[in-house]
């Protein structure tokens, strides 16, 4: 009776509501694996590891496919940023020894163009309880089956044992590599190859992101040790944590890192970030398809093409014949005023006296 009476703590409290919140996305979780689950057992053994492992993957890809939208927001967010990022240098030389005086030129410049910086977090917030949820549905069936986290798996405990059970290459997906239970086995050859196979995508999505879409002045000085330390630092964690993770929620964790390689990729190659080498790759692509590339990267920032500044010469406007489609060349022919290089060139030819013409004047 007194315990009763005891309040709980706000860290209680806490967890609490965090249970409450995540429960709706356990229901959506399982619903989808269950769903898949019950699609593939129409031509596939509804017992069979390779069943629950496709229904893994197949969960893992709707999930990321509904968070496109927020990843494109991200993507774009970080691209907005980027592109301030020489203003913004401008006003740390200028206002450098006044913090105050900085923040608030800062907070200026961010309001003048419209950009948020917190913009670029809150989908990768949003997408965190769903990752979470995804986990926690997973590693529960696979490790406490009748106490499992889903509706779906709640509702139908053989559903839940049945995953528990499932073997590929006679490895229980809920089986983890470490404690050596029966010796070296099925169990940890497979725990280990998935464990390095997403140890070695996540190396190359980050290897990719460092050496293709990340400007010059971000791989050198104090902010290219911090990507050369999380380029070795997070595989090497893999790596740490992957001996304690069920099959199961590796299988989840491969597919998503083979993902966003597949993602990133796409992004890198079609839309990348300025000033970037992959940048220049694009833009040179571009060019050889006949397409204006900045006209694109006007559109896609929702801004118009701003036009090309006039000569400062009238004589030289002109010479190029503002009204007409031709110019005249240096020899008198016509020119396309389309060739812009090479009407500029003639140009200038025209621009400096012929030799015949100092030798007249010099008679």
């Amino acid at each position: 009776m007194f315990a009763m009476l005891i309040p709980m703590t706000l860290w209680d409290d806490f967890l609490g509501f965090l249970s409450a919140a995540m429960t709706p996305l356990y229901w959506a979780v399982s619903g989808i694996l269950v769903g898949f689950h019950s699609l593939l057992s129409m031509f596939m053994d509804p017992n069979s590891g390779w069943t629950w492992a496709l229904s893994i993957m197949l969960l893992t890809v709707v999930i990321r496919t509904l968070l496109i939208p927020l990843f494109v927001r991200q993507i774009n967010s970080s691209r907005n940023m980027q592109l301030l990022q020489p203003k913004v240098k401008e006003l740390n030389d200028k206002w450098g020894h006044d913090r105050e005086r900085l923040g608030q030129e800062t907070m200026k410049l961010y309001k003048e163009e419209g950009v948020n910086p917190m913009a670029s977090c809150l989908p990768l917030l949003l997408q965190m309880p769903i990752f979470l949820a995804l986990f926690y549905v997973l590693n529960s069936v696979s490790r406490t089956p009748d106490q499992a986290l889903g509706y779906f798996f709640q509702s139908n405990p053989e559903l839940a044992a049945s995953l528990h059970n499932a073997t590929i290459f006679g490895a229980q997906l809920s089986s983890t590599f470490l404690p050596f239970t029966d010796g070296f086995g099925a169990t940890q050859w497979v725990t280990a190859t998935l464990v390095v196979l997403m140890t070695i995508v996540l190396f190359v999505t980050q290897l990719q992101l460092m050496r293709k879409n990340m400007p010059p002045e971000a791989l050198t000085g104090q902010m290219a040790q911090q990507q050369k330390m999380m380029l070795y630092i997070f595989p090497f964690m893999y790596l740490f944590m992957g001996v304690n993770i069920p099959i199961g929620v590796l299988v989840y964790w491969l597919t998503t890192n083979l993902w966003t390689m597949g993602q990133q990729y796409i992004l890198i190659h079609n839309n990348p970030a300025p000033g970037t080498p992959a940048y220049v790759d694009w833009e040179e692509r571009m060019r050889a398809r006949g397409k204006d590339p900045d006209e694109i990267a006007a559109k896609r920032r929702g801004a118009k093409k701003k036009p090309a500044p006039a000569a400062a010469d009238p004589n030289r406007i002109a010479r190029q014949g503002a009204a007409t489609s031709s110019v005249a060349g240096a020899d008198g022919s016509d020119v396309d005023a389309s060739d812009q290089p090479t009407v500029q060139r003639q140009v200038i030819a025209r621009q400096q006296p012929r030799k015949d013409t100092r030798a007249q004047r010099k008679k």
